[in-house]
């Protein structure tokens, strides 16, 4: 192989060509993304023949609303043209309402002083307005300097939108230097997902998180000012993000296809962000495919490169081969090995900061049932009374709790007004349904100020709306009566 030549790409397990998309979502992409637009609005039609638009999934969707803009009015004699435009029309409603509630939030961040980088679809919409009418963007990735994680997570606070995994903002900002990213939704449509670094425990590089910033462009997201990354952060990030999700959503193909037809990437500063984060396996996957089955221009001395430099991967090579394969070819046996790789990489993955403040947790324990002195209320919070002295106490809390009839995690949380002071978590293993009362122990700090302790209980996860029995059994804050709170001192 001479140098800048690629080899040749096979279409059998182990290699690249392997994972290569087929069968329907093939069709999808090239009708969104082959450069002959007579082939590509074949492959439109024959999707449109065989298939129905209302019978396929999301990731469907967000193709069909690419084919749907780039070819308009060329497929209005086909009977399903006005179910297109109907989708399109409404996917589009829904990213505009998206973008209307994020963009106070993150005009208060920017004036507050932090800078914000828009990621993933919002930074081609930040790009490029008219591309909101081809590419989906329910929820707004935006990425912030470390530094400014405290500022934009008080934003979203104070303007509450609603923490997606159920934990108290008191609880979070404790952890805030020891999380990658967390999601925030507010009404029917606002989803942020707030990251203050841009890759997962998977794919670090320390250096190439200062570069994002350093090669960052500025840009106006619906009048707000904002930073998006360059062309090869572009694309290094849609792959990233994409390529090892087995094409849940396929339009990050259509967003690498999208950077590359500006003529902007900076191929060698790709293949070193390539490098640094471990990605070259999906990125051989997703640009040998753009280029030897789509036709799209990626720089042949790059994508030799980088096929090369996943060629020497080792064995994570197979593994991440079988994650960037879609879920719509899996087998049994590929379903199996699949699911391994992904555990493996998910548990690397969860790799998180370095945490300034280590986790307080108290596991409940059961014990014998007791009957309240006095009738006593199910409650969601209660303020704990607590003695007026300083230093290290131990508190012992007993509660009772009302368990619906599901398998699922109980948690609690002990705030103060000063932050979050320890959570308590047990689990319900049996489906009885019955009453549980639980004894919590563990060790806080008083400072003398009768500053208030707060028991509340947190649902498990967050829903913006809670009325499904079965959500809200599975997942809802559980009442509780608090039967006693004890204060001893620290052995």
């Amino acid at each position: 192989m001479t140098a800048g030549s690629i080899r040749r790409i096979g279409r059998r397990f182990p290699d690249y060509g392997w994972s290569w998309p087929t069968g329907k979502l093939d069709q999808l992409l090239k009708a969104a993304l082959l450069p002959d637009d007579d082939a590509a609005c074949q492959y439109a039609a024959r999707w449109l023949d065989e298939n129905d638009i209302d019978l396929v999934s999301f990731r469907e969707h967000r193709l069909l609303t690419a084919i749907s803009d780039r070819f308009g009015r060329k497929l209005s004699g086909h009977a399903a043209y006005p179910r297109l435009v109907g989708l399109q029309k409404m996917l589009w409603t829904k990213s505009r309402m998206a973008m209307r509630e994020a963009e106070p939030a993150l005009a208060a961040m920017v004036d507050a002083g932090a800078d914000v980088m828009l990621i993933k679809g919002a930074s081609r919409i930040a790009v490029d307005a008219s591309a909101q009418r081809g590419r989906v963007a329910h929820d707004i990735d935006i990425l912030v300097r470390p530094r400014h994680m405290r500022v934009a997570f008080d934003v979203l606070r104070d303007s509450d939108w609603q923490i997606a995994s159920g934990v108290s903002p008191q609880y979070l900002r404790t952890r805030l230097d020891s999380i990658r990213s967390m999601n925030f939704f507010k009404g029917s449509f606002g989803d942020i997902d707030l990251h203050q670094l841009g890759y997962d425990g998977s794919q670090t590089s320390v250096e190439d998180d200062a570069a994002i910033w350093e090669r960052g462009l500025r840009a106006e997201f619906t009048g707000v000012s904002v930073f998006v990354p360059s062309p090869a952060d572009r694309m290094a990030l849609a792959i990233a993000h994409g390529g090892l999700d087995a094409h849940t959503h396929s339009d990050w193909l259509v967003d690498c296809a999208v950077a590359i037809h500006g003529r902007d990437v900076d191929w060698e500063i790709f293949r070193d962000i390539v490098a640094r984060r471990s990605i070259a396996v999906p990125a051989a996957v997703a640009l040998s495919y753009l280029s030897l089955e789509i036709g799209i221009p990626v720089s042949q001395p790059a994508l030799a490169s980088v096929v090369e430099m996943a060629d020497r991967a080792g064995l994570s090579r197979w593994s991440s081969i079988l994650q960037a394969k879609p879920r719509t070819d899996f087998g049994g046996l590929v379903w199996l090995s699949r699911g391994l790789a992904k555990q493996l990489r998910l548990k690397r993955r969860k790799g998180r900061l370095r945490q300034s403040t280590p986790e307080i947790v108290w596991r409940g324990r059961s014990v014998r049932r007791t009957a309240p002195t006095a009738p006593m209320p199910f409650v969601f919070s209660q303020t704990i009374p607590h003695p007026e002295t300083t230093g290290d106490v131990m508190l012992d809390l007993v509660v009772r709790i009302g368990v619906p009839p599901v398998r699922r995690r109980i948690e609690m949380e002990i705030n103060a007004d000063s932050g979050h002071v320890a959570r308590l978590r047990s689990m319900a293993i049996s489906r009885s349904g019955k009453e549980r009362v639980l004894h919590f122990r563990g060790k806080v700090t008083l400072d003398g100020a009768r500053q208030a302790l707060v028991l509340e209980a947190r649902p498990a996860r967050q829903f913006r709306e809670w009325n499904d029995e079965a959500t809200v059994a599975a997942y809802g804050a559980l009442p509780f009566q608090l039967l006693s709170a004890k204060f001893s001192p620290a052995g």
